[in-house]
């Protein structure tokens, strides 16, 4: 077939939008920064290079407890502004007050704070910056001599750690960033505070950019269910062997109630969703790409015409397909499938491709990285001409990434947008667009349950602390089901109650524990666990156990590819 009679070949950009929840509902203190520091670099980027170009489409996909978390702080900022409340978050609250921390510890505790962050992208792109963390660190060093250090030094530390997260489509327009960048240092109080007005304005106005743009046509807005749970655990511990036959699970023979809660999650996020962008999404991206057979049921059920998963599921199902057996990885990658004939169509990440964004490219060229990506597309839709239309599932998260990038990956997303609108043979589109000009699904019979990373679910069971997390959360939910049953709770104490257990039943958790991943994450997400566990036996009127007060994990520093702020980088582990 000629080149010009052929279809365009379909690309789907589709970016994940996900933080867990950091607050203690209890308290509304945030126990991590990382939601408006994303917030206010990653995702505001995400849609200023999406607007920059009017040609580009995307699917962007919102956990709703992010889209919460992303309000509250809006909230809580402009609350600052207007009436002079603390704001829930230290490190936040820190930039904004005019007295700083006095307690040696504390201060030790913001030094450590304005460290994490990319060393060699952000903090060494900025003399001040670097000037300010070497006596930083010499202060970790000898800890006695934070005593010496004045105000000045740790109000120049917060604005130089808030500049560098700041968004780079904002850094290069707004005049009030760069004043401060020119500036350098002998930050006064109302600097601060001009920085702190800019984080609000990010923050308040970001969610409606992201609505304008779907209302524009350009962005396919996307769900998860309510607080990211691995939905496929939560129907069937056992779904882990269908992947991993061998997998050692919890003690308990499975999660109680599970389908209830699963649905709950679903109906749940479908609510938050349409409350903040007034309309219900087609298409659901399941917690870490987690499906099953029995999820694919229920995400069809609650009406969604799509949802995805990466690219090893779909392999570990076409070994069990006679039909696609031994088939060329083209034949059967690059389009959507209706599993078993259900009326939800499932769309499969490629792998290669995802990866090379998250975690090759950063190191090269932008041009020559933006070169190197088309040309796999062109080779794809060469192998792919047989006159039907075919699609390109590109996957990953719109966060972790762009910190080992460049500014922000600032010239490598504003070539990739630019070539692939530009482009005579590559069509960028999004999954409703597809689904829209009906290009028939492939047949593959039934999927073996798996999520994004692997194709297992290794990173969230069978392993000895996950296992214990899960027990613990079985633990937690056999209690609430007997108080519920008791009838002692009122209507709003039982809202509650839910959703702390929707925030337990997390994926996040479970990602973290085990002992191939750095020592300080582990640490930080076992205590958060635990007190999110804790905090639901309160709401449920019942002390909790003795256990909570102790961690339970043994991470250690290895294997892992760390964020910024100690965090794995999203999606699939580089070299799985």
């Amino acid at each position: 077939m000629s080149v010009e009679a052929r279809p365009r070949l379909n690309v789907v950009l589709c970016w994940h939008m996900h933080q867990p929840q950091y607050s203690d509902l209890f308290t509304g203190q945030y126990a991590q920064p990382w939601t408006y520091l994303h917030a206010i670099k990653d995702y505001v980027d995400m849609a200023a290079h999406i607007e920059a170009m009017p040609g580009a489409r995307a699917v962007v996909n919102f956990v709703p407890i992010l889209l919460e978390q992303i309000d509250d702080y809006g909230r809580q900022v402009a609350a600052f502004l207007e009436e002079g409340r603390p704001i829930g978050d230290p490190l936040l609250n820190a930039l904004a007050c005019a007295t700083l921390p006095s307690h040696t510890e504390q201060r030790l505790d913001l030094v450590r704070a304005c460290l994490r962050v990319n060393e060699e992208r952000v903090i060494r792109r900025f003399a001040p910056y670097v000037r300010l963390v070497e006596i930083a660190r010499l202060c970790l060093a000898q800890p006695e001599m934070a005593g010496y250090l004045n105000d000045q030094f740790f109000s120049d530390l917060l604005v130089w750690y808030h500049l560098g997260w700041m968004a780079e489509t904002r850094r290069r327009t707004d005049a009030r960033i760069q004043r401060l960048q020119d500036k350098g240092s002998d930050f006064s109080l109302h600097d601060r505070r001009e920085l702190v007005t800019v984080v609000g304005e990010l923050l308040q106005g970001l969610i409606g950019r992201y609505r304008a743009l779907a209302e524009a046509g350009q962005v396919e807005l996307s769900v998860t269910p309510y607080a990211h749970p691995i939905i496929p655990l939560l129907l069937d511990f056992a779904s882990a062997r269908e992947a991993m036959p061998e997998a050692e699970l919890p003690e308990a023979a499975g999660y109680p109630g599970g389908e209830e809660r699963a649905r709950w999650h679903i109906e749940e996020g479908l609510a938050v969703f349409e409350r903040y962008f007034g309309r219900r999404p087609v298409g659901c991206w399941p917690a870490e790409g987690s499906l099953s057979e029995g999820t694919l049921d229920l995400l069809a059920e609650a009406g969604f015409r799509w949802t995805a998963t990466g690219e090893q599921v779909l392999a570990h199902s076409v070994q069990q397909d006679p039909a696609l057996k031994g088939r060329p990885r083209e034949q059967w990658l690059f389009q959507g499938h209706a599993v078993g004939g259900r009326p939800i169509q499932c769309f499969f990440r490629d792998d290669g491709l995802s990866d090379l964004i998250g975690f090759t490219y950063s190191s090269w060229h932008a041009d020559d990285a933006v070169a190197n990506l088309v040309g796999h597309l062109e080779n794809i839709a060469r192998a792919t001409a047989d006159g039907h239309e075919h699609l390109v599932a590109i996957i990953l998260d719109g966060e972790n990434a762009w910190e080992y990038y460049p500014e922000n990956g600032y010239y490598f997303l504003s070539a990739l947008y630019r070539t692939l609108v530009e482009h005579p043979h590559l069509n960028l589109t999004t999954f409703s667009d597809c689904l829209q000009r009906d290009i028939p699904p492939g047949g593959l019979q039934r999927l073996v349950a798996g999520s994004w990373v692997y194709g297992t679910f290794s990173t969230w069971i069978a392993d000895r602390d996950k296992n214990r997390a899960w027990d613990m959360l079985v633990d937690a939910k056999q209690t609430f089901d007997r108080v519920l049953a008791e009838g002692n709770l009122e209507p709003a104490q039982q809202r509650r109650a839910e959703n702390q257990l929707a925030i337990c039943e997390g994926s996040d958790w479970f990602w973290w524990f085990g002992d191939y991943n750095p020592a300080g994450a582990v640490h930080d997400f076992d205590r958060l666990y635990r007190l999110h566990l804790a905090n639901l036996y309160r709401l449920l009127q019942v002390e909790p156990p003795e256990y909570l007060a102790h961690a339970f994990t043994t991470g250690r520093a290895n294997g892992g590819v760390p964020d910024v702020g100690g965090v794995m980088r999203r999606g699939r582990p580089e070299g799985g």
